[in-house]
This record gives C-alpha cells, sequence and structure tokens, in this order.
C-alpha cells in the first residue's frame, strides 16, 4: 500500500469507533468526544450495535444525528444475531430512513455473551457472510467486515476463520476491521495469509489505546487478545500517576501505529471508547494535522 503523505509521517488515515449513550451523562460525553475529534477529518466514523439489538434505540438515535448534524461520514453496526430475516430487513430499512449508506456488517456476540455458544436464529442469517450478501443485494452500500488476527474464539482455527473472511470479501464486503492487537508481528503473519488465501480488500488494523489495562485484560480475555508481558513492564509502577499512565498509554498506541505504518500499512481505525484525550495524544504524537493546523498552514 502506497503512503500518502498529506497527513502524519507516514501518510496515516483514520477512522473512530464510538458506542451508543446509555445515559444523560453518556451522551453528554460522547457529544464533547464527537466535537473534540472532529477535527481530525477521519475517512468515517462507526457507531455499535448491540447483541440481539439491545441497543437499537440508541444507535439510530446517535447514527441519526452522527449524520444530520456532525461532518462525519457515518457507519452504523449491523448485527444479525438472535434475528429473523425480517427482523433484521426492518432494522436496515430504519437504518436507511435515518441516512445510513455505510454499514459494518457483523454476526454479533450470542444474547449470553462473548464466549457462550452461539446458535444461529433458524429464521435468520447465520453469519456475517450471508448479512453482507443481503446489504449488497439492497443497494451499493459502503460495507466493512471484522478481521480476527489471533483468531475468532469460536473459529475452529485460523484456516477457519481467513476463510470467513474470504467469504464476507467474496460477498461483497469493501474492508476489514481488525479486533485490537498488540503484536504486530502477529498482525503482519496474519496479513500475509489473508493474501494468500485471495482476500484483496484492506484488512485494516483496529487500535485501542488503554484506557484501563486492567479492564482491558478482562475484555482481551474474552475476545481472544493476547496481552503481552512487555505491556505490564511499561505500565509497572504507575496505579497512582493518572497522567503519567496517560503518557504510556498514548506512546504505546502511536508506535505501534508508526510501526505498521512501517511496514506498509496506512489506514487505522481508532476504538475510542467515547473518551477524547487519550485519542488527541496518540494523534498529535503522530504528528497527523487537524483541521485548524490545515487553516492556519494555508492562512500563513
Amino acid at each position: 500500500m502506497s503512503s500518502k503523505t498529506e497527513n502524519g509521517q507516514h501518510g496515516i488515515r483514520i477512522s473512530f469507533e464510538f458506542f451508543p449513550p446509555k445515559s444523560e451523562e453518556a451522551e453528554t460525553q460522547l457529544w464533547n468526544t464527537v466535537a473534540d475529534l472532529t477535527e481530525w477529518e477521519p475517512d468515517f466514523v462507526s457507531v455499535t450495535y448491540g447483541a440481539g439489538g439491545s441497543t437499537k434505540a440508541p444507535t439510530l438515535s446517535a447514527v441519526r444525528r452522527m449524520i444530520h448534524e456532525t461532518p462525519f461520514t457515518t457507519a452504523s453496526h449491523l448485527t444479525c444475531v438472535g434475528a429473523t430475516r425480517e427482523d433484521t430487513h426492518r432494522v436496515i430499512d430504519d437504518l436507511l430512513a435515518a441516512g445510513v449508506r455505510r454499514f459494518v456488517a457483523l454476526r454479533g456476540d450470542p444474547p449470553g455473551g462473548v464466549g457462550s455458544a452461539y446458535q444461529p436464529h433458524p429464521g435468520g442469517y447465520a453469519n456475517a457472510a450471508e448479512l453482507v450478501s443481503a446489504l449488497r443485494e439492497r443497494g451499493d452500500f459502503d460495507i466493512s467486515v471484522s478481521a480476527y488476527p489471533e483468531k475468532h474464539p469460536e473459529s475452529r482455527d485460523t484456516a477457519a476463520d481467513i476463510d470467513m473472511l474470504k467469504r464476507k470479501a467474496d460477498n461483497g464486503a469493501n474492508r476489514a476491521l481488525t479486533q485490537f492487537f498488540f503484536d504486530n508481528d502477529v498482525f503482519e503473519r496474519y496479513h500475509d495469509r489473508v493474501r494468500a488465501a485471495g482476500v484483496k480488500i484492506p484488512v485494516v488494523p483496529g487500535i485501542m489505546p488503554i484506557q484501563n489495562l486492567t479492564q482491558l485484560k478482562r475484555f482481551a480475555g474474552a475476545c481472544g487478545t493476547h496481552i503481552p508481558s512487555w505491556l505490564d513492564e511499561r505500565f509497572e509502577g504507575l496505579d497512582d500517576d493518572a497522567d503519567k499512565r496517560a503518557d504510556v498509554a498514548a506512546d504505546v498506541a502511536a508506535e505501534q501505529i508508526e510501526d505498521l505504518a512501517r511496514r506498509g500499512i496506512h489506514e487505522f481505525h481508532l476504538y475510542t471508547m467515547n473518551r477524547s484525550p487519550l485519542v488527541n495524544a496518540v494523534l498529535d504524537r503522530l504528528r497527523i494535522r487537524r483541521k485548524t493546523d490545515a487553516r492556519a498552514g494555508a492562512a500563513a
């Protein structure tokens, strides 16, 4: 992939993920974060969708506002778990009515949560590949899907996992957004295997700036992400120093992105956790230009 040097020292392009708020306080935090991150001019942003449609109303509300009140090109997550095809089609209709033309098509976690047994709904789409096909039949949408450098927890092996990604790509996906990871060698080996399998769509690394290492470990354990020992070493002794923890977290994410950029990857999907300070710090370290910086340069 060629470097686009107009943004950041490695021609880095970015997108952001947000999740729908569940309280008034969380809603205020989300929109403050959105306002704060607007100046980075991401390629697009995505809004997550709860398993079994559990956050349909908040997702619709957030997506509608994102599309109509912000400059962001906005994608809505869409899942098919626990739903009939008719139910899924109704959700798609609602999202289209809200202005959505970009989707992140996912099977979704089982109702019992990550790690519990998954059973396809007898009248629904069995997996994300089928969901991508259904979306593609509805229109010329931009469709992202998921990818797992360390294998989906439910996949038999990496080969089966990559075969599912290929099915999603063959059915019309435009790109894959990966689960977060911290070992770039693992990603590079995965990327090589994906290309060898004939998957040609971009595989965009998902980057998780570490807001809280303890919480991250719990989440990583459920989704199959390995936490390398060097992360513990980087954060050692910083339990009572929030500012230093934030500095280390920003350094870790920026270093990961810089290393991947040197390996030829230039698109990154950042999991914001609806908080802007750490994301801002990461992008500042990468010397990505804010919109205000660009205006100031033109005025000079």
